[in-house]
């Protein structure tokens, strides 16, 4: 500027000359003003972004939210959150879905048994004069049909229970080779029925702490639910064998194939085989899955294969829990 004030000697010139402090300082405050706006107006631009993707966090799509390049790992965390929140809604509909059949099967179950009962108590109401025979055969079904909805209820009872913890557990050394003789015996007339039998097998001096009354349940139930399954004039067999810290026991018996997606959730409340709901000895649907909680009340496990017509339930339970 000085050079060129003294070769070109204007107003103009001279004006700018002597004010170049004050032009500079003027520009120096616009980029600054224009600095700090860009810097300013950024963050607050990816805050809209942010509340803009929270809004689609809920909504009942499959749209993926997409941010700015330096909001990428808030992107993809609200991405899950989103899927997360689908998966939840779609998990408590399928629920609200399996509570409506559960509330269908129930009514179907204790409601047969009961109009069983009405209709027998009924006709011997309407006919005091019926022969003594007839008579005693008529209590009789009203009488099966009874207790058949009293062990109904009682299920739902004790499943209520377990799913609350407050069963306890009273323990003490069980002789695995006189509970399962005891609850074969039990069970006697319903194996006969058909045709079938129970053979037990195990190494001697077989025990376990356990509750004795329960795990008799546990017995009893997987060998009902086999004898239910098992093909007529077939065999059931349960095994025990010793293994370090724990001892394992299978149920096996002939039958049907189950299916892999009917082994999955074979021990979930209320399931039972289209065949034994319609069956007169078809439960509530409640004897595996108690079994299962008894089982790991006691800190073991219970799974179920089935391959080429072969069911077998398998109980590991530790030696000493």
């Amino acid at each position: 500027m000085d050079y060129v004030s003294s070769h070109f000697e204007t107003g103009i010139l001279a004006w700018i000359h002597w004010r170049i402090d004050a032009i500079f300082i003027f520009y120096l405050i616009i980029g600054f003003v224009f600095i700090f706006k860009y810097y300013w107006e950024k963050p607050w631009g990816y805050l809209d972004e942010v509340i803009a993707a929270t809004k689609t966090v809920y909504e009942q799509n499959d749209q993926t939210i997409s941010l700015s390049d330096p909001l990428k790992e808030l992107e993809g965390q609200l991405n899950q959150i989103k899927m997360s929140i689908l998966l939840s809604e779609q998990a408590a509909k399928q629920a609200e879905n399996k509570k409506n059949d559960i509330i269908m099967y129930l009514a179907h179950d204790i409601r047969t048994p009961l109009t069983t009962v009405i209709g027998y108590l009924s006709l011997l109401h309407e006919a005091p004069d019926m022969p003594e025979t007839q008579k005693e055969k008529y209590v009789k079904v009203a009488l099966d049909k009874a207790d058949r909805l009293e062990k109904l209820l009682n299920e739902l009872f004790d499943i209520t229970k377990y799913n609350a913890h407050t069963v306890v557990l009273k323990k003490e050394k069980v002789d695995l080779h006189c509970l399962i003789a005891q609850v074969i015996d039990e069970i006697y007339p319903t194996l006969s029925a058909n045709g079938n039998t129970a053979i037990f097998t195990a190494d001697e001096n077989m025990s376990i702490e356990a509750d004795p009354e329960k795990m008799a349940r546990v017995f009893s139930n997987l060998l009902r639910n086999a004898a239910a399954y098992s093909y007529p004039q077939t065999e059931i067999s349960i095994s025990a064998k010793r293994s370090v810290g724990d001892i394992q026991i299978v149920f096996e018996n002939h039958g049907k194939t189950i299916p892999s997606e009917q082994l999955g959730v074979i021990f979930e409340k209320f399931n039972r085989l289209d065949e034994a709901r319609l069956s007169y000895t078809g439960g509530a649907g409640l004897g595996l899955p108690i079994a299962e909680k008894i089982i790991h009340l006691h800190g073991g496990t219970i799974t179920a294969t089935s391959k080429n017509e072969i069911i077998d339930f398998i109980i590991t339970l530790p030696i000493s829990s």
